[in-house]
């Protein structure tokens, strides 16, 4: 039985999604001291380039190797800036589900970035790889991550009452923990057949490119079809 995932590096018409590097520490550490992620995640407070240098090295890279999921980083095909993280964790190869989790810069945020993204992981995942649910647990009050769950064609499942710890900030600046409930949502691979704001997408085994960087030739883009206006069907573009 299989055990781990394939090394591979996911393209989309806008984005790359593939391992983390250490030339990403810099933009790494930026993107999780934000207020929002620091709310939402349970990653360390403030996040040091010390935990970006552990996370990009060797950290992110453990979770694939050692068979709990995979980590991406998703970057702009143009400009190679780090976008954010989709991540699956929590993997069951014998029942062949996992849990889907991910961040977005706050520079990146308004774009459609997350749900084109979690959206391709999730294709690559249900059909490449033979998976047959993939989670996504949102917090109550979170209804960012609520509304790319929606985007992609989550099915709202319900609410796992009082069973997750977030962060809220008091005027001071302080953070203290608070526990939420959790809204579960779910993909199962006939869904994939209503996701048509995306029609397709490539993944390649990942090798580096020029200098080191990903080979961004190594996939083909995600082609998305456009209402009149020329949007994206389903894009945010708030």
């Amino acid at each position: 039985m299989t055990t781990t995932f394939p090394d591979v590096t996911i393209s989309t018409d806008r984005l790359v999604l593939r391992p983390f590097e250490e030339e990403d520490v810099t933009a790494l550490a930026e993107m999780m001291n934000d207020e929002q992620v620091t709310a939402w995640t349970s990653a360390p407070h403030p996040y040091t380039p010390t935990d970006a240098r552990a996370w990009a090295t060797a950290l992110s890279h453990a979770e694939r190797t050692e068979g709990r999921g995979i980590v991406f980083a998703v970057t702009e095909f143009l400009t190679q800036r780090l976008v954010g993280i989709v991540y699956l964790r929590n993997t069951d190869w014998r029942t062949r589900t996992t849990e889907a989790g991910y961040v977005t810069a706050p520079w990146a945020r308004g774009e459609g970035y997350a749900s084109e993204s979690v959206l391709a992981v999730a294709q690559w995942l249900l059909r490449d790889q033979r998976f047959e649910r993939l989670e996504l647990r949102t917090a109550a009050d979170n209804t960012a991550s609520q509304q790319v769950a929606q985007k992609i064609g989550c099915i709202s499942e319900g609410v796992l009452r009082n069973v997750a710890i977030v962060r809220t900030q008091a005027a001071d600046g302080s953070w203290t923990d608070t526990r939420t409930d959790l809204i579960v949502w779910s993909l199962v691979p006939e869904d994939l057949d209503d996701t048509d704001e995306y029609d397709v997408y490539e993944s390649r085994h990942a090798r580096p490119g020029p200098a080191g960087r990903p080979g961004h030739d190594d996939g083909y883009p995600l082609r998305r079809r456009a209402d009149a206006h020329g949007y994206a069907v389903g894009a945010d573009r708030h």
